[in-house]
């Protein structure tokens, strides 16, 4: 636990001496079950990542469909290009409810008592790993379906198509796959800018909310314990050298603007103010100083995804940086 502390306290002393493994950290076993349990979601996102940039939408079709209502054969063609495409997203929506299970069974571990967070997360890299590679999939995921307009577009003719009472002759088995119930919920989480954020964001302050008896700080000191070591393997050449690969570097800064996210949606006065366990001007100093073009995305994220960002207590520093 010293070692962490170290970089918690880096002011006092002037050389970090802690490296969280997100490259080999391998689960003990205490950490065994809810790793497997983890580990079957997470080896779905690279599928799910690949599925979404494969995405090409059905705008073709259904702009020929709608310029053309009474030609049936282009009203099948749009429907049958759109079908695929929405079990595509059923797929999408479902991993996100198996994410938000995987993300509160890490809170469970990563929080518990008589370990504080710091504790944990030392402890447990195995599982702390798992986390951020949630983060790291969820930031990913959300960068990808921001660059797709058609998601929108082709649901909302899928929607439109079900409710007029269909087209004759056409197969709507697709309704006993999506119905009306499923069709609303996936409706609401593309709706959001960035999904999959959202319902990590939601997932914790969940978390929070049901389990009354445990303190809401070991939650948000999970999390910030998380950002600030992220930030002091980021700005220290010791730590960023030993790291096998370049991706490595980002997958890093995805994670400590994930857990910032998280913080300022779950605590009460975000992540932004002055008396926050994250040092924001540390955090943001730290992206700037990486090329534009591997950052712009996070530096968004912290922009538009936050919660507190614009509250009157954020120091206008802070603003001014991500303007």
């Amino acid at each position: 636990m010293g070692n962490l502390l170290k970089v918690l306290t880096r002011e006092i002393e002037n050389y970090p001496h802690f490296f969280l493994d997100f490259e080999n950290a391998q689960p003990t076993d205490s950490e065994r079950d809810v790793w497997n349990q983890v580990n079957a979601v997470l080896q779905e996102s690279e599928s799910i990542l690949s599925g979404l940039q494969a995405y090409r939408g059905a705008g073709k079709e259904i702009r020929d469909a709608i310029k053309n209502p009474s030609d049936l054969l282009l009203q099948e063609r749009a429907w049958n290009s759109v079908c695929p495409l929405v079990m595509r997203l059923k797929t999408f929506y479902g991993f996100s409810l198996k994410l938000e299970k995987a993300l509160q069974s890490l809170l469970e571990s990563l929080t518990c008592p008589p370990c504080t967070p710091t504790q944990h997360l030392e402890k447990e890299q195995a599982l702390a790993k798992q986390f951020a590679e949630i983060l790291h999939f969820t930031l990913r995921f959300d960068e990808l379906k921001m660059r797709i307009p058609a998601i929108q577009n082709d649901f909302s003719y899928y929607r439109r198509t079900i409710s007029r009472n269909r087209i004759n002759n056409m197969n709507l088995d697709i309704e006993n796959e999506v119905n009306n119930e499923m069709a609303n919920r996936m409706s609401l989480f593309y709706a959001e800018a960035t999904p999959m954020l959202k319902t990590l964001s939601t997932a914790t302050t969940n978390f929070v909310t049901e389990n009354k008896t445990l303190p809401l700080e070991n939650t948000t000191d999970c999390l910030s314990t998380m950002a600030s070591v992220c930030k002091v393997m980021l700005e220290t050449p010791e730590y960023t050298s030993r790291f096998n690969s370049e991706d490595t570097l980002l997958f890093c800064m995805r994670v400590m603007v994930g857990v910032i996210i998280l913080y300022d949606h779950v605590h009460p006065n975000g992540a932004f103010t002055r008396s926050s366990k994250i040092d924001m001007k540390g955090c943001i100093k730290v992206l700037k100083d990486q090329p534009a073009d591997n950052v712009e995305g996070l530096l968004n994220a912290l922009k538009f995804t936050t919660k507190h960002l614009n509250d009157e207590s954020t120091p206008k520093q802070i603003r001014s940086m991500l303007q």
